[in-house]
């Protein structure tokens, strides 16, 4: 919700369960693991089950059919607005920055001191009413409604469910907080630090190739459940890419 700048740059149970996590990653199942780009605890058994990858995701995304009136820029210094919102039957996406979205709870990671822009609220609140906590969500922010592009019209919510694809990885979570109305490309430390992206809110994020991808009239209750965006957002990849 601030004025954004230039973004520089899980105890063993018995012998069985240690000799499992010996195995190589190869042993843990297809679809899993480090360095296959997919989010633990997210893959199926089968090969119906397993996620959809980065380079499936992105394939549907390759073409952008424009919904918003006009583009975006990506940062407030940006000379030219370059990013437009595209629109699918079953989703919305734009392709971007990352800068680093730390308000409301304030935590260790997100306060004052970490980032001169912190603000204590988030547009959207946890289920008792309190703020967000990026530290520990992974959401993304969208534009604040204008001419340009209003979410709202786009079947879109807070705790509508996204995934975000940088590199080879796939991570998922909710809208969590707007920011403003002419700019585009933020997501929270939470989802930052999931896709391997330097959290730093002063000086982390990623320049470019981050690509976001909101589902069309989903919501995830309650909005901070990590488990539930993870679960809901793996079976909607999975249906996007027609798996």
């Amino acid at each position: 919700m601030r004025t954004r700048m230039l973004a520089l740059t899980s105890a063993a149970c018995g012998a069985a369960l240690l000799q499992a996590a010996a195995l190589p990653a190869s042993a843990n199942g297809p679809g899993t693991g480090p360095g296959t780009g997919q989010e633990p605890g997210t893959a199926g058994a089968g090969a119906a089950g397993r996620d959809a990858t980065a380079a499936e995701l992105l394939a549907e995304v390759r073409a952008c059919a424009r919904i918003s009136k006009g583009a975006y820029r990506t940062d407030s210094g940006s000379p030219r607005a370059t990013v437009p919102v595209c629109g699918t039957e079953d989703a919305v996406f734009w392709k971007a920055d990352m800068d680093i979205d730390c308000d409301g709870r304030r935590t260790k990671a997100c306060n004052r001191k970490t980032d001169p822009y912190f603000l204590p609220e988030t547009a959207f609140q946890r289920s008792r009413g309190e703020p967000l906590d990026s530290a520990a969500l992974p959401h993304v922010v969208v534009p604040g409604p204008s001419r340009v592009w209003d979410y709202r019209k786009s079947g879109l919510t807070g705790g509508s469910v996204v995934a975000v694809v940088y590199r080879d990885r796939v991570r998922y979570g909710v809208i969590g907080d707007t920011g403003p109305t002419g700019i585009i490309g933020e997501a929270s430390y939470a989802m930052a630090k999931a896709l391997g992206i330097d959290p730093d809110p002063s000086t982390g994020g990623a320049e470019s190739g981050v690509t976001y991808i909101a589902f069309k009239d989903t919501r995830v209750s309650p909005i901070e459940s990590r488990a539930r965006a993870r679960s809901r957002g793996a079976e909607l990849a999975r249906e996007f890419v027609g798996r």
